[in-house]
């Protein structure tokens, strides 16, 4: 079953200090706002925009509330420079339906649901397979890095795939074959530039193994 796999599988990963492969980061930046500050800042709530970050920020203070020395706490300290991919609330609402078979009509629900079905240990390592530790990458940088290997602070990789510079439109090839990658947005690139924390919004979760 996909869901025991899943959970499974990402709750014996081991942590790795992620690197970015052929990618050279953007120039520094010197601002240290948080993404966590970021995306805690519309709240701590739900709402009815399927297109904003909701459970994102939900799912990453859960589990720092039930693991205060997770490494996604990276993400509350703005002088680590990183880059996070964001996958949208509608982007864990198509991948609970995956895992569960079932469409939750409220992003409260979809969370719930997902945290049922995998628990918290998964959902850590699912976060962290979104964030590329040590290199702050902003849209420029990622458009003129066609096949880069973007080591994740998880320990996987996921490929960097440009389809055009013109559009622009870049893919993200994960660990998973069989399912769709997930595209950066093209109204939600640079989240938090300027700092040394800078996130990409994305259409699909990223999948750290094959489902």
């Amino acid at each position: 079953m996909r869901i025991r796999r899943l959970a499974a599988s990402l709750a014996v990963t081991a942590l790795a200090g992620g690197a970015v492969v052929g990618l050279a980061p953007a120039a520094s930046a010197a601002g240290t706002t948080s993404l966590a500050s970021v995306l805690a800042a519309d709240g701590a709530g739900f709402d009815r925009n399927w297109y904003d970050y909701d459970i994102v920020d939900n799912a990453v203070t859960a589990v720092l509330a039930a693991k205060p020395g997770s490494p996604v706490a990276v993400l509350a300290d703005g002088t680590v420079p990183l880059t996070a991919f964001l996958p949208n609330d509608r982007a864990f609402q198509v991948l609970t339906q995956d895992l569960t078979h079932r469409w939750y009509g409220s992003e409260e629900k979809v969370f719930g649901a997902l945290a049922q079905a995998v628990g918290i240990d998964a959902i850590e390592q699912v976060l962290l397979y979104h964030v590329v530790p040590g290199a702050t990458i902003d849209s420029a940088t990622a458009l003129a890095s066609d096949g880069a290997a973007l080591t994740t602070a998880q320990g996987g990789t996921f490929t960097v795939d440009v389809l055009s510079k013109r559009i622009p439109l870049v893919v993200l090839r994960d660990a998973d074959r069989n399912d769709v990658n997930p595209l950066l947005v093209r109204s939600q690139l640079d989240i938090n530039v300027g700092n040394a924390q800078i996130a990409h919004g994305i259409s699909f979760v990223l999948r750290p193994l094959d489902l």
